[in-house]
């Protein structure tokens, strides 16, 4: 059984998704199984098939986030230290072509969100950083050809 790293904050978000399908979203897509089924013939019933379809999304999600957090291998970064890019570590670094200077935190899969400045520890991005240390390059395949980015700071906030 393979372990998925993430953060505490990554498992609290996932475990708060979990008790809302289950609490919220479950009885409410059997209400509306039940009230579309009280309409008579189900095989021209769009509504039940909508909400059966739902259903099923639900149900398939329910057991996703069950397994991950069972499988869920919690890494507090708060403790990690060190002068080496790993799970947990906010890296600034440069653009070498561009000069443009970027910050992301290397976090599980799940909690990854650009917008937040969060790339998944899977990303090419984020394995090309790995073992990295400051003043290092990291060169990372990208469609349009190589991208080169040096480690300006490795920081554990």
């Amino acid at each position: 059984m393979q372990r998925i790293p993430m953060t505490a904050d990554g498992f609290q978000a996932l475990h708060a998704e979990l008790k809302i399908l289950k609490s919220e979203e479950r009885p409410n897509i059997i209400a509306a199984i039940s009230e579309a089924r009280s309409h008579g013939d189900l095989s021209e019933n769009a509504e039940y098939h909508a909400a059966k379809e739902k259903q099923s999304f639900i149900e398939g999600r329910i057991s996703e986030l069950e397994d991950k957090l069972a499988r869920a291998e919690v890494i507090d970064t708060s403790r990690l230290q060190g002068k080496t890019v790993k799970f947990g570590a906010t890296v600034k670094m440069t653009d070498e072509d561009t000069g443009e200077t970027f910050t992301y935190k290397i976090v599980g899969e799940d909690e990854a969100n650009i917008a937040n400045k969060k790339i998944s520890i899977s990303s090419p991005i984020a394995r090309a950083m790995i073992g990295k240390e400051e003043g290092d390059t990291a060169e990372v395949s990208a469609p349009g050809g190589a991208k080169s980015f040096e480690i300006v700071a490795i920081s554990w906030k």
